[in-house]
């Protein structure tokens, strides 16, 4: 009910800053990335749907969310990085390490999968530590540093492993690849849903999280208010190896076997998707802002047009094509974007 200013009356209140922020909460909603994205995967959808046969079968769907399930961790694995204005390019050589240590652990040393799954992770992570004491003591950029260690990691992997694969994997882990529940929902779904909310509450409800946040905006001031940049520095290359080997232990379990060529050579399959999901889904990659839902819908639009496009029997080629535009444009995208709120004073 609107309320009219009287002569005889005193002002009307005036409107709280939570009633003006209104209209631009929603205009900034449907400016996000988020939004974007979840318009793009109804659209898609629907016209693979119309277009393919088999596009909305539950084999498809199955596959589509099993493969989508590993892309969503890659992604989140260097979003975990980019928080602090860092890069990973290290992701697919430290999955590929984890997972031919989980090989290995089983086949070679015998041990139980629960136990040899635990050392693939503590390898991944301890691996990922390595990136950021080395960016933190050179005071080299990371993209510098982890394009160095993406080589010495595989190699060094190869030259252990003699490049053999471990097929050798029991069958109670084997199977949570090809599981389906209901029908159409895989496992390793779930195993990405479950970790993608976990960062959701270590970003928004930890102090660790914030840390994190702050010395990606701002590190002077983070330093000033007491934050150790250079430790979280670390955890953030910590947490992102420990990702990736996450990623590449669900894509082994999908596969049924630790193949050295899982992430392509020197593990450079990654690093599109890595990238993709993270800058698709609005992670800043200055540092300072990152998305865990834009991230997760990013990697499944990601998934889901390359489904499509090969259903529609476009060429493997014109599909990473067509993934490479498709990350330039959502760059300038954001750009123009972040450009029109702070225009508007909306950031």
């Amino acid at each position: 009910m609107n309320v009219e200013q009287s002569p005889a009356r005193a002002p009307a209140p005036q409107a709280s800053p939570a009633d003006q922020r209104g209209p631009n909460a929603s205009l900034r909603f449907l400016l996000s990335n988020e939004f974007g994205l979840i318009v793009l995967i109804v659209v898609f959808t629907v016209l693979f749907g119309l277009a393919t046969k088999g596009f909305l079968s539950s084999f498809n769907l199955f596959t589509l969310g099993r493969t989508a399930a590993v892309n969503i961790v890659i992604g989140l694995s260097m979003m975990a990085v980019i928080v602090t204005g860092g890069l990973n390019l290290a992701v697919g050589a430290i999955g590929v390490c984890a997972a031919m240590t989980f090989g290995a652990l089983i086949e070679v040393v015998g041990l139980p999968w629960p136990i040899a799954l635990a050392g693939g992770l503590a390898l991944g992570a301890a691996l990922g530590a390595v990136n950021g004491i080395a960016v933190v003591r050179s005071g080299l950029h990371s993209f510098i540093i982890t394009l160095a260690t993406m080589s010495i990691f595989f190699g060094v992997m190869v030259f252990i492993t003699r490049a053999e694969s471990f097929r050798g994997l029991p069958q109670s882990f084997t199977m949570l690849g090809r599981m389906k529940l209901a029908g159409v929902i895989s496992p390793l779904l779930i195993v990405a849903v479950a970790v993608s909310l976990a960062l959701v509450v270590l970003y928004r409800l930890t102090p660790l999280g914030r840390e994190m946040l702050a010395a990606g905006a701002k590190p002077e001031a983070a330093v000033l208010s007491g934050v150790r940049v250079d430790r979280v520095v670390v955890l953030c290359h910590l947490l992102s190896g420990l990702l990736a080997s996450i990623a590449a232990l669900m894509l082994v379990a999908r596969n049924g076997a630790a193949i050295p060529a899982m992430a392509g050579q020197l593990g450079q399959d990654w690093l599109l998707p890595a990238f993709l999901g993270p800058v698709l889904g609005g992670t800043l990659l200055s540092g300072g802002r990152v998305s865990v839902l834009g991230t997760f819908l990013g990697a499944l639009l990601v998934t889901m047009l390359t489904s499509g496009l090969l259903l529609l029997q476009i060429g493997e080629f014109w599909v990473q094509a067509c993934l490479g535009i498709l990350l330039l444009i959502a760059v300038l995208l954001d750009k123009a974007r972040r450009l029109f709120l702070a225009s508007r004073r909306m950031i």
